[in-house]
């Protein structure tokens, strides 16, 4: 059974920095690429960053690029996001998704993971 667990989210005021986490199970996890997104109240989920499975390429949406930056530890079958310079736009539930092909949109996605809020304050 595929598994993904989110972790790290929480209450941060404007300027601050989160690292959340996605830990992944019952499957082959160097063979999956990884995809974080969020969803607002009211919004479309949006994709926020995605890691591929073979040479590790990364790609951003453009709301986030420069500040936000995605990993994985294969070895932990770990994915990571790396949060900085968080504004009060970015809060949202951010959820991570697996699978065999890389991409920013969700319907890509198979399996996903239950989400971890994320609020900033201004």
């Amino acid at each position: 059974e595929v598994q993904l667990v989110e972790s790290g989210g929480g209450l941060v005021q404007a300027g601050e920095s989160l690292k959340l986490s996605c830990a992944a199970s019952g499957f082959t996890f160097d063979d999956y690429a990884i995809g974080w997104f969020r969803q607002a109240p009211g919004k479309e989920r949006e994709g926020v960053a995605c890691i591929e499975s073979g040479d590790g390429s990364t790609y951003y949406g453009d709301s986030v690029k420069g500040r936000f930056t995605i990993s994985r530890d294969n070895a932990k079958n770990t994915v990571y996001l790396q949060m900085n310079s968080l504004k009060p736009e970015d809060t949202a539930v951010y959820y991570c998704a697996a699978d065999r092909l890389v991409g920013m949109a969700a319907q890509s996605y198979d399996n996903w993971g239950q989400g971890t809020q994320v609020t900033v304050s201004s």
